[in-house]
């Protein structure tokens, strides 16, 4: 059975940076069995499949899947999915700016799309959940020892170790320098012992690159992902971990998140966190996508 299906990398305005996606725009008549073995065949971070929404209002329901499970949310999957729905004129563009919904597990999340001259540049999610801060505590010692870091380098004098979600936890750990952030490595033995079975076994490394920058690295071998290039829906939990520490009471705090970099898959993450009475009222992730190919997937 013949399906369509397109790649994008996403978070990117240069081909073969960023992340890569796959999107399958008609994805009816697949088996559970079917999707996960075209998730493995693609063996991306992630690959779309894509229904007809539930709730008329919406615009599509889109399932996410990585080559080991299914997420009920992840940012490069959503924006790149829109972007490529987009571009290949699947979705309707309304000038500049046009805004669609999806169905995921998490609910239904908004997306903007910007367009110049017909064509998608930029897409922008609004997360379904305010990010909260889960409830575990981490040592320095052993976050180190599945880095392959010392204990020094990680930089707990003004910062801590902090699990955040926005529909999948992240343990946030900072790190002192780029060079720490370098050198990272998971260790899947010391992994396996202290963190696999946590609320968040899923290890997203920053360091500050600037006022407002952000350099990061993102590890999932529960994912089946030994590290991500670009990771949307860690950088709007990583919201959560900023806001809190911010002495902003109101307004809009603006980052830009570079990872991806020690992979040679450089990718822009651009977050916005809106923030009334000192708490998070929403979290917008957005960047550029590049479509890459089309093809014909022969599904027996």
């Amino acid at each position: 059975m013949p399906y369509r299906y397109h790649t994008a990398d996403v978070f990117t305005s240069d081909a073969f940076g960023g992340n890569q996606l796959a999107v399958l725009p008609d994805a009816r008549g697949l088996t559970e069995e079917q999707m996960r073995s075209i998730a493995r065949e693609f063996n991306y971070s992630e690959t779309v499949f894509v229904f007809p929404p539930e709730n008329s209002k919406h615009t599509r329901k889109i399932r996410i899947l990585t080559p080991e499970s299914e997420l009920p949310f992840a940012g490069h999957p959503t924006v790149g999915a829109a972007f490529v729905l987009a571009a290949t004129g699947e979705i309707n563009l309304d000038g500049e700016e046009t805004r669609i919904v999806f169905e995921e597990g998490v609910g239904p999340v908004p997306v903007l799309i910007k367009a110049a001259n017909s064509h998608p540049t930029f897409t922008q999610l609004t997360a379904a959940k305010i990010p909260a801060m889960e409830s575990d505590k981490y040592e320095p010692a052993a976050l180190a020892e599945i880095l392959s870091l010392n204990v020094d380098d990680i930089a707990t004098q003004s910062m801590s170790i902090e699990a955040w979600s926005a529909g999948v936890p992240f343990v946030f750990v900072p790190v002192r320098s780029r060079d720490a952030l370098e050198r990272s490595r998971v260790r899947l033995d010391a992994w396996e012992r202290a963190l696999k079975d946590s609320i968040a076994p899923d290890i997203f490394v920053f360091v500050g690159d600037g006022e407002g920058v952000v350099r990061a690295r993102m590890f999932a071998p529960i994912m089946g992902i030994a590290e991500d290039p670009a990771t949307g829906g860690a950088v709007a939990a990583f919201a959560g971990y900023i806001a809190s520490r911010s002495d902003m009471t109101d307004g809009m705090l603006r980052y830009s998140i570079h990872q991806g970099v020690e992979m040679g898959r450089p990718s822009l993450l651009e977050l916005e966190v809106d923030v009334s009475g000192g708490a998070v009222k929403a979290v917008r992730v957005g960047g550029a996508s590049v479509l890459v190919s089309s093809g014909t997937l022969h599904v027996p």
